[in-house]
Formats: C-alpha cells, sequence, structure tokens
C-alpha cells in the first residue's frame, strides 16, 4: 500500500467518524428543547464537525482526481452527496429545535400571563375581601356603638327613674314622719280626753250621789 492509499483510507475513516458524530449531534439538536443556549452550543459544535468533514472530503476528491480512479471518484460523489444530505438533517433540526423553543418561551410566557392574571384577580379578590372585611368591622362597631348608646340611655333614664324614686321614697318618708306625728298627737288627745272623761264620770258619779243624799235628806225632814 503506497501513501497515497494510506491517506486515503485514513481520510475514509475520518470522514465516517466525522459523519457519525454529526448525526450525533443532529439528534441532539432534534430532541432540544431550551434554552437557547444550549442549542447553540450544539450548532457549533456541528458546524465545527461539518466544516471538518468537508475538508477531509475536498481532501479526498483532490487525491481521487490525481488518481483517476473511477472507484475513487465514485465515492467522492456518495461522501459529497451525504454531506449535503446531512447538511439538510442539519438545518432541518435546527429549524425543529428553534420552533419547539419558540413555542415553549411563548407558552411560559402565555404560564406567565395567566399567571400574573390569576395572580391580580386573586390580588382583586383579596382586596375586595380585605374591603368586605372592613365594611363588616366597621358595621359591628357601628352596631356595638349604637349598643352602647341604648345602654347608657337606659342606664340615664333608670338613673332617672332611681333618682325619681328616690325623691319618692323621701318625700314618702317625710309624709309618713307627719302622719306618725299627727298619729302621736292625736294619741295624746286621745288619752287626754279620755282621762278627762274618766275624770268627769268621777264628778257626775259623786254629784249624782250628792243628789240623792240631798233628795233624801228632804225627804226625810218632810216625813219625819
Amino acid at each position: 500500500m503506497d501513501s497515497s492509499d494510506y491517506i486515503l483510507e485514513t481520510l475514509r475513516k475520518d470522514i465516517t467518524e466525522h459523519d457519525l458524530q454529526i448525526k450525533a449531534i443532529i439528534q441532539d439538536i432534534n430532541s432540544c428543547v431550551g434554552p437557547l443556549a444550549e442549542l447553540h452550543g450544539l450548532n457549533s459544535a456541528g458546524r465545527s464537525k461539518i466544516s471538518a468533514l468537508r475538508k477531509f472530503i475536498d481532501r479526498f476528491g483532490d487525491i481521487a482526481k490525481e488518481r483517476k480512479n473511477p472507484t475513487f471518484l465514485k465515492d467522492l460523489m456518495f461522501y459529497r452527496e451525504q454531506l449535503s444530505s446531512t447538511m439538510d438533517a442539519f438545518k432541518k433540526a435546527n429549524i425543529k429545535s428553534m420552533l419547539a423553543i419558540e413555542k415553549g418561551a411563548k407558552e411560559e410566557l402565555m404560564k406567565q400571563k395567566n399567571e400574573e392574571t390569576v395572580l391580580r384577580q386573586r390580588q382583586k379578590r383579596d382586596k375586595e375581601n380585605v374591603a368586605k372585611m372592613s365594611s363588616n368591622i366597621t358595621e359591628q362597631l357601628l352596631s356595638i356603638s349604637r349598643q352602647l348608646a341604648d345602654t347608657t340611655k337606659r342606664s340615664a333614664d333608670t338613673l332617672d327613674a332611681l333618682v325619681t324614686s328616690s325623691d319618692t321614697v323621701i318625700g314618702s318618708q317625710e309624709e309618713l314622719k307627719v302622719t306618725s306625728s299627727t298619729i302621736s298627737q292625736s294619741g295624746k288627745l286621745l288619752a287626754k280626753y279620755g282621762r278627762r272623761e274618766f275624770t268627769d264620770k268621777i264628778l257626775m258619779f259623786f254629784a249624782f250621789i250628792f243628789f240623792v243624799a240631798c233628795v233624801f235628806y228632804i225627804v226625810q225632814k218632810r216625813l219625819f
């Protein structure tokens, strides 16, 4: 085997190895859904491998043309068609991945918008609930204030009634004192009148005795 055959064999191995590596990168690109930096990294590696593969094919073509070997020229045509197909697959994989990343970005954006909408609605509901709760608390405070005012009014009315009752009781006590004094004086007068009546009865009794004695004396003088 001369040196050119060895170089061609080495180039075949390099072409096959790089083609397989590019196909693996294409598969990775097809399954890449982000982030965009990962796709850029795969693209950079793929372009580097494609550039190296193109150089290997061009070098193989130069030697094949020098040798004018139909088999080598046929292999050159195959490698170039393979490179063209690989580049098409590489481009399609990139387009597919870009569309997937764009779709994911839109979905994420929509998700964020939906989350923001839900958050705004939740905040709105929270504000409404807080306002409603504040209104309820205000109503409760007003109700308590009214109840306290009613209780204070009732207490004032009760106090007025107690004052009036106290005045009435005091007046009744004064009247009872006056009545008691009157009854006491009446008792004294009755006792005085009772004693006087008893004295009058005794005087009348002695007067009657004296009258009887006088009548008896006069009758006795006339008869005897």
